[in-house]
C-alpha cells in the first residue's frame, strides 16, 4: 500500500495493541506534533497475540515497577473515556474484578507470596494473604487440602474487555492523524548510528526520524533487520473454554494452581490454560493445537482443584503465542544503546495487553521529550540485554 508521505517522524512496526497504544499516546501528546506511520502486515490481526489474549489484568507482581505499570493500566481502563478526551462515543470498558488467586502448595512459594504482598501493599494494591480456611470460606468449591496459603486481590484485578480498548486506541489514533498501512517491513536501513529509512514489501522506501519495534512475536526478526540481537521468540500457549455440568455458585477467580494450570470464569463459561512442559520456540505461523495437553495436564488439575469440574465440555480452544523474552520474561522497552532512534517495545511474555497503556505512554514520552516523565521504565531497557543482567520478577505465569 502506498504511503501518503515519503518521510515520517515516527514509524511503528506492528499495529496491534502495543503499536496502537504508542501511536495513540503520541497523537494525544500536546507536545508532539510529528507525523506517525503504523505498518501492519495483517490488518485483520487474526494471528496477533493481542487477538489471542485472555484479557487479564493483575497487580500481583514482585517487582515494584511491574506493580506500578499495572496500577496505571487499571486506572487507564477504569477512566478510559476520560483518557480519550471525554468523547461521549467512547464506551466504558467492561471489567470483572474477580481477581487473581495464587495458590501456594509449599512453604517456599508461600513465603514468596507473602513477600510479594508486602511490595504490592506499599504501592496501594489490595492483595491479601489467605489461609486455606479463609479460601474455603470465600470459595467453597476449591479443594484446599494441599494448599498452604493463597494470595488474592479483588480490586482492579481480573478480566477486562481489551478488544474494545484496542479498537478505540486505533480509532482515536487515526482520528488524530496517525496513518495505518497494510504492508510489511522487509529491510531497515542505517546511516552510522541512526536508522535512516525502512523498506516495504510494496517496494517503497520511507525515511523516518524514529522507528518503534512493536512487532510482537516477530520482534527479533525486525531487530535483526537493523543489525541487533533481541532474545524474543514465539512460544505457544494453549487456551480452552468449557461449560460445566455443575456451574459454580460464584465467580471463579483467575486461579494459578501449583500445577501451573490456570482457570477462571469466562462469562457463563470457564477458561483454562497452561504452559506446555516442553516449551520450544515455534514458527510465527504455527498455531496447531496439542491434542493431548488438555487430557494429560489441564483437566486433571481442574478436577483436583475444583471437583465440580468433573463433568465439563470444551466449547472452543486455541493456541496463541507469547512474545517470550528468554532472558527474564519481561518487556524490553526503550532505545538501542548505540542507535538511539530505534526504540524497542518487545518481549512482554504474556503481559502485553495489560502493560500496553504504560508502554504506550512511556514510548510517547521518550520520543517527545527524550526521557520518561510519568513512570521511569529505564530498568526495562535494552542495556540489560547487552549486559546479560536480568530484570528480576518472581511472579511469572
Amino acid at each position: 500500500m502506498k504511503t501518503r508521505r515519503s518521510s515520517y517522524d515516527v514509524v511503528i512496526i506492528g499495529g496491534a495493541v502495543i503499536g496502537s497504544a504508542s501511536a495513540w499516546f503520541m497523537s494525544a501528546n500536546p507536545d508532539f506534533d510529528g507525523s506517525v506511520l503504523v505498518v501492519e502486515k495483517d490488518p485483520t490481526y487474526t494471528n496477533a497475540s493481542t487477538t489471542h489474549t485472555n484479557s487479564c489484568m493483575r497487580q500481583q507482581f514482585s517487582n515494584p515497577l511491574n506493580v506500578s505499570i499495572s496500577r496505571f493500566a487499571a486506572d487507564f481502563v477504569r477512566n478510559f473515556r476520560s483518557y480519550l478526551g471525554d468523547d461521549p462515543e467512547v464506551p466504558d470498558i467492561f471489567v470483572h474484578h474477580f481477581g487473581y488467586m495464587y495458590l501456594a502448595g509449599d512453604d517456599v512459594f508461600a513465603q514468596t507470596l507473602r513477600r510479594n504482598q508486602g511490595v504490592q501493599a506499599e504501592l496501594g494494591a489490595a492483595t491479601r494473604i489467605l489461609t486455606p480456611a479463609e479460601i474455603a470460606a470465600d470459595y467453597p468449591f476449591y479443594n484446599v487440602d494441599d494448599i498452604v496459603c493463597g494470595s488474592h486481590n479483588l480490586v482492579d484485578e481480573g478480566y477486562f474487555d481489551s478488544g474494545t480498548m484496542f479498537d478505540w486506541l486505533k480509532r482515536k489514533a487515526r482520528q488524530n492523524g496517525v496513518e495505518y498501512i497494510h504492508d510489511e517491513v522487509t529491510a531497515i536501513e542505517r546511516s552510522g548510528d541512526r536508522i535512516s529509512s525502512i523498506v516495504l514489501a510494496s517496494g517503497d522506501s520511507v525515511s523516518c526520524g524514529t522507528v518503534v519495534n512493536a512487532a510482537g512475536p516477530a520482534a527479533a526478526e525486525v531487530a535483526k533487520m537493523a543489525g541487533f540481537v533481541l532474545p524474543v521468540e514465539p512460544r505457544k500457549r494453549y487456551s480452552f473454554v468449557f461449560d460445566a455440568a455443575e456451574p459454580l455458585d460464584r465467580a471463579l477467580p483467575l486461579t494459578i494452581d501449583p500445577s501451573g494450570v490456570h482457570m477462571r470464569t469466562d462469562g457463563a463459561a470457564y477458561l483454562a490454560g497452561c504452559t506446555p512442559d516442553d516449551d520450544p520456540a515455534v514458527a510465527h505461523d504455527d498455531f496447531a493445537m496439542d491434542r493431548d495437553i488438555f487430557e494429560d495436564k489441564v483437566w486433571p488439575a481442574l478436577v483436583n482443584r475444583v471437583p465440580a469440574f468433573e463433568r465439563i465440555k470444551i466449547t472452543s480452544q486455541w493456541a496463541g503465542h507469547y512474545a517470550y523474552n528468554t532472558l527474564d520474561h519481561n518487556v524490553v522497552v526503550g532505545p538501542h544503546h548505540q542507535v538511539s532512534n530505534f526504540v524497542f517495545a518487545n518481549g512482554f511474555s504474556g503481559h502485553g495487553v495489560q502493560q500496553s497503556p504504560a508502554m504506550g505512554r512511556g514510548v510517547s514520552e521518550l520520543i517527545a521529550y527524550g526521557e520518561y516523565r510519568s513512570l521511569d521504565l529505564a530498568p526495562l531497557g535494552y542495556d540489560r540485554i547487552i549486559e546479560n543482567r536480568p530484570f528480576l520478577e518472581h511472579a511469572i505465569i
